[in-house]
C-alpha cells in the first residue's frame, strides 16, 4: 500500500511540500531577524522546526522507501527512488531540516566567536538557499576570528 493511499491527512504531496517549506522559512526568520537572547526563541529555529521536519521526514521516508522502486546504491537508483512524489518530498524534507540545523548551529557558534549578526546574515542566507556553501563560507570566517570571544565588558576588566 502507497502512503497516497493511506495518506491520513488527506494531504497531497504539494500541500506537505508548501507547509514544510513555510515552517522552515518561518525557522529561518526566526535565526536571521530576530534577537537570540531569548533561549526559548531560539529553541524554535534550532530544535524545534528541524525535529518537526525530522518526524515528517522520517514518515515519508518509512512509509514510502520500501514500496518505490530505485535505492541509494547509484545515481540511477536515487533518480528511480525520488520519481516517487512522496520521496521527492522526504528528500526536500531532508534538506530543510538539516539546513536549518546546521544554519542554528552557525548563528550559535557565530555568536560564541563575536561574528556580528550583519556578518552573520549573508552566510545564514547561503546556508538557507545552498547548504554547504554556507558553512564552507561560516568555515572560512571563522578561521579569521580568534577563537574566543572578548566583549566591552571583558576588555574593562583586563585593562584595570
Amino acid at each position: 500500500m502507497q502512503l497516497n493511499e493511506i495518506n491520513a491527512a488527506g494531504l497531497s504531496p504539494d500541500q506537505w511540500f508548501g507547509y514544510a517549506g513555510q515552517l522552515a522559512m518561518i525557522g529561518w526568520l526566526i535565526l536571521i531577524l530576530l534577537p537570540r537572547r531569548f533561549k526559548w526563541l531560539f529553541f524554535v529555529p534550532q530544535y524545534l522546526i528541524p525535529m518537526a521536519l525530522g518526524l515528517l521526514y522520517g514518515g515519508l521516508a518509512l512509509t514510502t522507501y520500501f514500496t518505490s522502486d530505485g535505492g541509494y546504491n547509484s545515481l540511477g537508483g536515487v533518480r528511480a527512488l525520488f520519481e516517487n512524489d512522496y520521496m521527492l518530498l522526504a528528500g526536500w524534507v531532508h534538506y530543510l531540516a538539516f539546513d536549518l540545523f546546521i544554519g542554528a548551529w552557525i548563528a550559535k557558534n557565530a555568536d560564541a566567536l563575536g561574528i556580528s549578526r550583519l556578518l552573520q546574515a549573508p552566510i545564514l542566507i547561503a546556508t538557507f538557499m545552498f547548504g554547504p556553501v554556507g558553512l564552507v563560507l561560516f568555515f572560512c570566517m571563522r578561521a579569521a576570528f580568534p577563537r574566543f570571544k572578548i566583549n566591552e565588558s571583558q576588555q574593562e576588566v583586563s585593562h584595570v
